[in-house]
């Protein structure tokens, strides 16, 4: 009896899935990006339902956002903070890493970056170059009463994800050629925004984009800062003064997204905080700051050395 039950449950399930994407998809047959990613996960993924939650964090974004920073991240226990970064979490890059990323020009194989990302979750870069890159708006930016600009800053790297947001964003979104998307990370980087990239277990176990992230915005910041979610880790860089150069301006305390210096007389690096952005260095008037490698950081995700 017992497995007619369950028989039945995967039933209902399969053909709650199948409607709800129809809704989605407004009764039209699935896109073709759609299958795409149905494909890439599998029927484990259709059945446990991962293929149903990558296809909302892909189609509703700021929605899926709101919903984990408004009430998810407030409830979690300590436990379940960790469990929630260990499925969906960032990396921060220094500028040199983002643009190496987008300018890659050979194929990085798959393989477990344990200890580049610190989780047990979504490990593997798969990236071909040079990189397919689409762009679209920034959720976090879009869920604020005063974003900061512009709002088109996500990058979204590699299939199917790219063809996936072109498709079900065709308004808002827009593929980017390799020079376009060095100008935005150019441009990103001079507003003094940090570079993050991102993994998510459910969009295929693997990294599918670069943030540029505002300290005043970007959810995952606030859930780290605000509500002790581990999810950023650092570029494996840690920020140091040059205090014969330093004139004490305040640039670079105003600067950090992760409120890491501070000035008192002295500017001061907390190492604990700090996560290795560099946005303290371009920041800095007098070129006061640099980062320096530390291994007690962790290992950089630098694609120039992953297959040397």
């Amino acid at each position: 009896m017992s497995g007619w039950i369950a028989l039945l449950a995967v039933a209902i399930l399969f053909v709650s899935m199948v409607l709800f994407w129809l809704y989605a998809e407004r009764w039209h047959p699935l896109r073709p990006s759609t299958w795409a990613v149905m494909r890439k996960t599998g029927w484990r993924g259709v059945l446990n339902l991962s293929a149903v939650h990558a296809y909302a964090y892909g189609r509703w974004t700021k929605q899926y956002l709101d919903l984990l920073t408004n009430q998810v991240f407030p409830r979690l226990s300590a436990a379940g903070r960790k469990r929630w970064a260990d499925r969906y979490h960032g990396k921060v890059l220094t500028h040199d890493q983002a643009r190496a990323i987008v300018t890659l020009n050979r194929e990085i194989p798959r393989r477990d970056l344990e200890q580049i990302i610190p989780y047990a979750m979504a490990r593997d870069l798969v990236l071909k170059g040079p990189p397919e890159v689409a762009v679209f708006p920034c959720a976090c930016r879009q869920r604020r009463v005063n974003p900061c600009l512009p709002i088109q800053v996500c990058m979204v790297i590699g299939q199917p994800f790219v063809d996936f947001i072109l498709e079900h964003h065709p308004k808002t979104s827009r593929r980017l050629s390799q020079k376009e998307a060095v100008e935005l990370l150019e441009d990103e980087h001079r507003r003094g925004h940090l570079h993050s990239a991102w993994f998510k277990d459910v969009l295929l176990g693997r990294f599918y984009a670069i943030c540029n992230c505002c300290k005043c915005c970007c959810g995952g910041i606030e859930a780290m800062r605000k509500h002790g979610v581990p999810m950023v880790a650092s570029s494996g860089y840690v920020a140091q003064i040059d205090e014969t150069a330093c004139t004490a301006c305040g640039a670079c305390e105003e600067a950090c997204p992760f409120g890491a210096i501070r000035m008192n007389g002295t500017v001061a690096v907390t190492w604990e905080a700090c996560m290795g952005c560099g946005v303290c260095v371009s920041q800095c008037p007098g070129q006061a700051i640099h980062l320096v490698r530390d291994e007690r950081k962790g290992v950089p995700l630098d694609v120039r050395l992953l297959d040397s």
